[in-house]
C-alpha cells in the first residue's frame, strides 16, 4: 500500500525536529526496553495479519521478529502497533515505532522528503486491478467507465489517476479511510473494481466469501517496491535492519535454513558459510551484536524462502508463486551482498 506523500507532507515538520543525536540510539533504546515496537498494518493476510488470539503473523512481522533475533536471540521480543497508511509516517517519525514493517513501497519523495530511510526491499510488487468474474472485464484497458475503490491517503489513488488520464478513460473513485473498507465497498458492489498492491488483492481476496468469483486482471500499473522503513540519522539501525534481510536471502542462497543451521553451523569447513552463521570471525561487532546474531536470524525465523513460503506462497491463503521475488540465481531479482 502506498502513501500519498502529496497530501500528508505536513508531517515533515515532525521529522524536521529529529536530529541526529535524538535520533542515533534506537537500539540502546530497543535494549533497555526489551522489545521492538513494530508498525504493522491494520491486516493484510500474509503480510501483516493478527489472528483471533491477536498473533501477528505476515512477511512484514517476519522482519521485526528477525531483527528482534539479531539483538536477543529470540524473534518474539516485539510488540506490534497496527497503523493506516495516513497515520504510518507520523508514527515513525515521533517515535511511537522503532521500525515501519507495513507493505510500504519506496519511492523518492518518501526517501527524501520525510526524515526516514528505508533499508531493503522484502517484496517486489506492482499495482493492479481485482474484478467480478460476472462483469465479464478480462483485461484493464476495459475498465472505462467503472468505479473503482481504493483506500484514502495514497499513492495508490495517484497510480489509478495516471493510468486513466493515460489510457483516455472515464471513471469513478470511491475512496475510503481503510483497506478493510474498501474491500467492503467493493464486496457489497458499490464499486466494480478494487485496486492495490497485486499482493494486497490477493491477500483480501482470500477474505471475500467466495475468493473464486473474483479475479486480478493481468495488467501491472506501477513499481511498489515495499521494505521496512527507520527514522533517518541513525545508521546502526538502519544497518541492523537492512543486514538482517542479507543475511536471509544469503542463507537460501547457501542451503542454510531454519531446519540445518545447526548442522551446520557445527560440521561446515566453508568459510563463507562459517561468517554467516558465527562459526569463526566476529562479524556482529560492526553493528554491536553478538557474533550469532545472523545464526539467530536463521535459527529464529528462517531464510526468506520461508519466510515467503509459510506466509504468502502457493500453499497458503493468498497463494503467490515466487516470481521476481526469487533468488537471482532462480531468475528473479533477490540478490544480497555478502557477510564478509
Amino acid at each position: 500500500m502506498k502513501s500519498n506523500v502529496g497530501k500528508i507532507l505536513s508531517t515533515a515538520a515532525i521529522a524536521a525536529t529529529i536530529s541526529t543525536g535524538a535520533a542515533a540510539a534506537t537500539l540502546d533504546d530497543v535494549k533497555a526496553k526489551g522489545f521492538i515496537q513494530c508498525g504493522v498494518s491494520t491486516g493484510v493476510p500474509g503480510f501483516s495479519n493478527a489472528d483471533s488470539t491477536g498473533k501477528w503473523s505476515g512477511i512484514d512481522v517476519d522482519a521485526c521478529r528477525a531483527v528482534s533475533a539479531a539483538i536477543f536471540g529470540d524473534a518474539d521480543k516485539v510488540k506490534y502497533t497496527p497503523l493506516s497508511a495516513k497515520e504510518r509516517f507520523t508514527a515513525l517519525q515521533s517515535g511511537e515505532i522503532d521500525i515501519l514493517s507495513r507493505n510500504t513501497t519506496w519511492t523518492y519523495t518518501r526517501d527524501a522528503s520525510l526524515g526516514l530511510d528505508f533499508t531493503t526491499t522484502n517484496f517486489y510488487d506492482g499495482q493492479g486491478f481485482m474484478v467480478r468474474k460476472d462483469l465479464g472485464v478480462e483485461k484493464a484497458m476495459e475498465l472505462d467507465g467503472a468505479t473503482v475503490c481504493t483506500e484514502q491517503g495514497t499513492t495508490t489513488e495517484l497510480n489509478m489517476a495516471d493510468f486513466f488520464r493515460k489510457h483516455n478513460m472515464d471513471y469513478v473513485p470511491v475512496v475510503v479511510q481503510k483497506a478493510d473498507e474498501a474491500l467492503s465497498a467493493y464486496a457489497s458492489g458499490r464499486c466494480d473494481v478494487y485496486t492495490t498492491d497485486k499482493s494486497g488483492l490477493a491477500a483480501h481476496r482470500s477474505k471475500l466469501s467466495d475468493p473464486s468469483a473474483h479475479m486480478i486482471l493481468p495488467e501491472t500499473i506501477s513499481k511498489e517496491p515495499l521494505g521496512p522503513v527507520v527514522r533517518h540519522g541513525d545508521n546502526q539501525w538502519k544497518d541492523i535492519v537492512t543486514w538482517t534481510l542479507f543475511v536471509q536471502i544469503n542463507a537460501e542462497e547457501m542451503g542454510i535454513s531454519s531446519k540445518n543451521v545447526a548442522k551446520i553451523k557445527a560440521e561446515s569447513t566453508d568459510p563463507g558459510i562459517r561468517r554467516l552463521v558465527g562459526a569463526e570471525g566476529k562479524m556482529g561487532e560492526a553493528l554491536g551484536l553478538s557474533s550469532d546474531w545472523a545464526y539467530n536470524i536463521i535459527a529464529e525465523v528462517g531464510n526468506y524462502g520461508e519466510v515467503f513460503e509459510r506466509n504468502v506462497g502457493p500453499d497458503t491463503r493468498v497463494g503467490l508463486p515466487r516470481g521476481v521475488n526469487n533468488l537471482w540465481t532462480e531468475g528473479g531479482v533477490l540478490y544480497a551482498p555478502p557477510v564478509r
